[in-house]
């Protein structure tokens, strides 16, 4: 699926397009911005905690664990040249250790997880 990014009405907006689904993203108005959105490394760290939360969910059904939700909470910033991803999660259900133990190694897998860790190449063009 492709991903669209046009100009918002703000002086740093854009609307980030996704078939039907739209958001928002802008700058702090520290940078020029408005605040009117997600900022692109918010959108990112979003990435990591949505697909963290949809694969733990995928694996807990089948599986048959009592997971009733799981909340996936991404702190991110610069840190000494790198840039580094605090992801916490937080299980409910009658899970046993073992099994929190087993979803939070799953976290690990999920596809965005491998994509931020694995070799990433990006190609332009421009007309």
């Amino acid at each position: 699926m492709d991903v669209n990014v046009y100009r918002g009405e703000g002086k740093l907006q854009h609307v980030v397009e996704v078939g039907p689904h739209k958001l928002v993203a802008d700058a702090p108005s520290q940078y020029g911005g408005e605040d009117a959105g997600f900022t692109p490394h918010d959108i990112l760290a979003a990435s990591l905690g949505a697909c963290t939360a949809l694969t733990l969910n995928m694996y807990a059904q089948r599986k048959g664990f009592t997971m009733e939700k799981v909340d996936v909470k991404i702190e991110h910033a610069e840190k000494d040249g790198a840039y580094v991803f605090n992801r916490h999660l937080t299980f409910y259900g009658d899970l046993t250790t073992e099994q929190k133990e087993s979803l939070t190694g799953i976290a690990n897998k999920c596809p965005v997880h491998k994509i931020l860790s694995g070799q990433i190449e990006i190609v332009t063009d421009s007309n």
